[in-house]
């Protein structure tokens, strides 16, 4: 065999594997890639065509540039109480995708268990094997809000190295307020856990103010922070993130990112400094826009007969399709061909969400619109008992 077993037995992305059928298909209305289709803020685009302008297209330190940690470090501040060193616990990443792969990189050994939640966004798994790690899936629900618990942890968490946490949660929008995180963080201590907290849509939590599990009594030296500028500055095409945590960890992290990256693009990370020191009005337009999509796509699909709870945060829902009959990926595809609307099979995140799809309201609020008329004439034309 010419690749290696690890990666030949590597699952394929099912939303890349889905979406491949959306090419060369006219009028279809696409729900499905979680990208924000607002347009980076015009002073953020100003400044990376100025930096190019005059001159900046170097290499930057490995771990960044210094005035983006420093922006940063002053934002986490102001925004969570967090105190971090730029100089020693902030890694410039591509990504969160590439703070995640790092970080786990960094913090396993072979066959090390990391705890996911189930459902869970389709790289986690993937990465985690990659990383030789081996993956404990916490199975969640409609009935608990698609949310781990506690006991979960504690019950799964015996000999594990991490846990891995998501909120608000791709694909399910669940979220947790500072209540159920001081739960979680508590079963993490007792099991001795390193928490990965993916937290990129913390902008975008609707219910209550998003709390920092770094921030949590007792967790700052066991967590690793990772967040970024893709989805609440709809940023996706500068692929910059950041990772912040315990300097020997971060240090671990950046040997891994100066042999494989070197450092993320100067143009993006100068970018990120001015929609961090001016993107506050952004994303508080995004965020009520985003919201208004929200309460509109719940109400819409709970009225033509999908059961859908309404989301805490992020930008998607995860209805059930079971009075359908159909299994997520038929239904999927029938959708696709024959209403031309493109969503995401709820296996994709977890083998047994047969009975739910995932939808981004990333989108605008006229196509919203027309996707539910169509799902909703998709399903009066089904064929009874189909």
């Amino acid at each position: 065999m010419r690749i290696s077993k690890r990666v030949h037995d590597l699952t394929p992305s099912g939303i890349r594997a889905f979406f491949d059928l959306v090419l060369g298909m006219k009028d279809v209305i696409s729900l499905g890639v979680g990208e924000p289709d607002f347009v980076t803020p015009w002073h953020v685009r100003e400044k990376a065509i100025q930096s190019l302008e005059q001159g900046y297209t170097s290499y930057t330190s490995n771990k960044g540039m210094v005035e983006l940690r420093r922006q940063i470090a002053q934002f986490l501040e102001a925004r969570h109480g967090l105190r971090y060193d730029p100089e020693e616990e902030i890694l410039i990443t591509v990504g969160v995708s590439e703070g995640l792969d790092v970080a786990l990189r960094a913090l396993l050994d072979p066959g090390e268990k990391v705890l996911v939640a189930d459902p869970s966004y389709v790289a986690y798994g993937p990465v985690v094997e990659l990383a030789g790690g081996t993956v404990v899936t916490l199975p969640t629900g409609a009935a608990n809000g698609f949310k781990v618990t506690p006991q979960q942890i504690e019950d799964a968490g015996a000999g594990a190295k991490a846990l891995l946490l998501n909120y608000p949660a791709n694909p399910t929008g669940a979220s947790y307020n500072k209540k159920e995180l001081e739960a979680i963080a508590q079963a993490a201590q007792k099991r001795d856990l390193i928490v990965i907290s993916d937290e990129i849509y913390d902008e975008l939590t609707y219910d209550f103010e998003h709390v920092a599990m770094a921030g949590l009594p007792g967790m700052r030296e066991r967590v690793v922070y990772l967040n970024g500028f893709s989805k609440a500055y709809a940023m996706t095409g500068f692929r910059i993130g950041y990772a912040c945590g315990p300097a020997d960890i971060i240090e671990g992290m950046a040997k891994i990112h100066q042999y494989t990256i070197l450092c993320p693009s100067i143009t993006g990370q100068m970018a990120a400094v001015e929609a961090l020191k001016n993107g506050a009005k952004d994303i508080a337009a995004m965020k009520r826009e985003y919201d208004r999509r929200r309460r509109f796509i719940v109400d819409a699909l709970n009225s033509i007969g999908l059961s859908c709870p309404m989301p805490q945060g992020a930008f998607y829902v995860f209805p059930s399709i079971k009075s359908t009959g159909e299994n997520s990926l038929d239904f999927a595809k029938n959708l696709l061909q024959q209403q031309k609307v493109a969503l995401v099979p709820g296996v994709a995140f977890g083998r047994s969400f047969t009975d739910h799809v995932r939808i981004s309201y990333a989108s605008s609020y006229g196509n919203l619109k027309e996707a539910v008329r169509r799902i909703a004439l998709y399903l009066k034309r089904k064929p009874k008992g189909s």
